[in-house]
């Protein structure tokens, strides 16, 4: 155990080194190439342009990291070309010349690399007390809805400086946590990883931020965040564990689904651009925005500590906190919807 500690560690700061290097290298790229983003006056509140391609320097960080401390196999292999091919998109997208059904085939494309190379969901059915697989069909459209959702998730929740990166950081600290509990080297060299690409990049996201994610980067950390919690271990204990990479990734979902909830009340289309975000409604209820990120933060870890308790705790235990956390996450959502938005 200590020497696998001392590996991940290791991986670790490697992996932050990289990104602390390469991410000002490629936010002085994004500007050469104009890729910026600049204020609008609605959702883009920042003064000056900010450069995009903070997911590019945490995908070369995270790959570089592996290439130094990690064998390749088949699902790893798979993992990285999944992950190039929404990096590619995003980062298409980010130059505004692909459109919302482009975007869409190019994150199906990726999903299904993903799931050849053996990556989806495992669900049997019991048939006279054996376990017997369930239909191919059904693994992967369940596989393709929680990796599409997660995608959009932290591309919805890419809105302030430090708030999909933070998120993406102490969620990604919840799932190395069940990995070292489980004892899954794989998966806990994979998230050690990407948590080093992250931290690095966080240090220029932090408000002002110099550096944006872009869709490339959003996108991306919600493909390798959702496949790594979908192939984690979570029932030893009792079946709710399912539920631990929920609430790990609570936040993600709460904001992709209140979102879209809010913009459906209004009798606009869900993918339309508006300030109807969590953070944006936090912001209208007088908080400052590094409150609102803080808040975020915060409750992306204690749901993070809740998923963790759902997988080791036993069923009764389990059902109490499930049903204590998304009561809690109503009362919060229905609290928001109450906030009077500005619609510019």
């Amino acid at each position: 155990m200590k020497t696998e500690i001392l590996r991940l560690f290791l991986i670790f700061i490697l992996g932050l080194a990289l990104s602390l290097y390469l991410t000002p290298l490629m936010a002085e790229a994004a500007r050469r190439f104009g890729l910026v983003a600049k204020p609008d006056g609605k959702l883009r509140v920042h003064k000056e342009p900010v450069a995009y391609m903070g997911g590019v320097a945490i995908y070369l960080s995270f790959l570089l990291a592996l290439v130094f401390g990690f064998g390749f196999e088949k699902e790893v292999l798979g993992l990285l070309l999944s992950g190039t091919i929404i990096l590619l998109v995003g980062l298409i997208d980010d130059f505004g010349v692909m459109t919302p059904w482009m975007k869409l085939f190019g994150q199906l494309v990726a999903i299904i690399a993903l799931i050849k190379s053996g990556i989806h969901f495992q669900i049997q059915v019991i048939l006279d007390a054996e376990p017997w697989p369930a239909f191919p069909f059904l693994t992967w459209l369940l596989t393709a809805f929680w990796l599409m959702t997660m995608m959009n998730a932290f591309n919805f929740l890419d809105i302030e400086d430090g708030l999909a990166g933070g998120v993406a950081f102490i969620s990604g600290l919840g799932l190395l946590a069940v990995s070292v509990i489980n004892h899954n080297e794989m998966i806990a060299t994979l998230v050690a990883a990407m948590l080093a690409g992250s931290a690095g990049f966080l240090v220029y996201n932090f408000s002002p931020a110099k550096i944006y994610l872009g869709d490339a980067g959003s996108l991306f950390l919600g493909l390798m965040l959702g496949a790594l919690a979908m192939v984690g271990s979570y029932t030893e204990r009792s079946n709710l564990g399912l539920f631990a990479p929920v609430l790990i990734l609570g936040l993600p979902l709460m904001e992709i689904s209140f979102t879209s909830f809010a913009r459906l009340l209004q009798g606009k289309p869900i993918m339309q651009g508006s300030p109807d975000h969590i953070a944006k409604r936090l912001q209208k209820m007088g908080l400052s925005l590094r409150a609102t990120v803080s808040i975020c933060w915060a409750l992306t870890a204690v749901l993070s500590a809740a998923g963790l308790l759902v997988m080791l705790a036993d069923f009764r235990a389990a059902l109490l906190i499930i049903i204590i956390s998304f009561c809690c996450l109503l009362v919060f959502g229905l609290l928001l919807l109450r906030v009077k938005i500005e619609q510019k």
